[in-house]
């Protein structure tokens, strides 16, 4: 078990360079999102053709093939929605706002769940939106943060920069792209059964995104304007590949590997101890705006939240399932079968 959490591990903590990679970049350039997520979409795109080769083996049929360009599109106004939440929030608030999905979650398994555990939901999804209350409010920056333990020293450009976006509707574009990635999720966790089709039609699902957005990536570059700033960090070629690489071709992978064999979702407690961890070291290496106390606090709820809005009755386990359409189960245990 040792060598697969270590993939779960390390897999994260490349997806975490990749992400701050590209705030340096997108924040020092001032490139068009648009053609950036173009870009990386384009390169992941190849890389998952290049692996999968959709074309071969089994024709997928359309039942197939038509919820995975659908999915493409959620993909990419997922991506859109993530990189604008980047620039405009930095990669705590953001990669917190991922796990916006196991709203859908509570919300889905309050409404159709039958066992007595309503109010333990509910509190859990008091919870989940108080964390993000408090994500608005900074309190994860030092600058805002009203705890001051764990607090890094920040530029004063840096808070002139985020001045403004304290408010409750600043994680809104980190929590829409959130929810929109588990509805991608959920979609194709419900179209492939299997784990060779659940790739191939990746594969197709990240070609059809970049279908999507390739027609306003054009009209982006064709009228858009730079406008680079005086920071150090943000190298081009550096952003585009550690985002192709690690953060969407490897982590797909990962995600993947994660869920089949240690039974961790993208939506879950554990998921989120891993990416904090990774959070707190990155965030002290690049010297942003930090509070690690408050950080803690935030996290702390949202794992709490999580934790309670999704807890099953062992008792009604299978009911719930088939009655939560919108939820990110935890996947079952593997029990070995009796011998015949």
């Amino acid at each position: 078990m040792a060598p697969m959490h270590a993939i779960h591990i390390v897999g994260r903590c490349l997806r975490l360079v990749s992400v701050y990679a590209a705030y340096h970049y997108v924040i020092a350039r001032g490139v068009s999102l648009t053609f950036f997520c173009f870009v990386c979409l384009l390169g992941s795109a190849a890389l998952f053709s290049a692996l999968q080769r959709p074309w071969r083996g089994r024709p997928l049929p359309n039942s197939l093939l038509m919820p995975a360009v659908v999915n493409g599109f959620v993909m990419a106004f997922s991506l859109l929605l993530w990189a604008n939440g980047l620039r405009n929030c930095g990669p705590v608030r953001t990669i917190l706002g991922e796990y916006a999905g196991a709203v859908l979650g509570a919300i889905s398994t309050l409404l159709f769940s039958r066992n007595g555990l309503v109010w333990r939901r509910i509190g859990g999804l008091l919870a989940m939106c108080a964390a993000y209350y408090f994500l608005s409010q900074g309190w994860a920056m030092s600058s805002y943060s009203p705890f001051s333990f764990g607090a890094t020293t920040v530029k004063a450009e840096t808070v002139e920069r985020e001045e403004g976006l304290i408010k409750s509707s600043s994680m809104l574009l980190p929590a829409m792209s959130g929810i929109l990635a588990a509805i991608r999720r959920i979609i194709s966790r419900r179209v492939s059964t299997k784990n060779h089709a659940k790739k191939r039609l990746h594969a197709v699902t990240v070609a059809a995104a970049t279908c999507f957005i390739f027609p306003f990536a054009m009209f982006k570059l064709a009228v858009g304007k730079q406008h680079p700033s005086s920071e150090p960090h943000g190298s081009a070629a550096w952003a585009y590949i550690s985002t192709i690489l690690f953060g969407v071709v490897l982590i797909f992978y990962v995600d993947t590997f994660v869920e089949d064999r240690l039974h961790i979702v993208v939506a879950s407690p554990t998921h989120i101890v891993v990416t904090g961890v990774g959070i707190i070291i990155f965030e002290y290496i690049y010297g942003m705006d930090f509070s690690l106390l408050g950080f803690l606090v935030c996290a702390t709820v949202l794992g709490l939240g999580i934790y309670e809005a999704t807890a099953t009755d062992p008792n009604n386990r299978d009911l719930d399932q088939g009655n939560s359409f919108l939820k990110e189960d935890r996947p079952p245990l593997n029990m070995s079968t009796l011998p015949s």
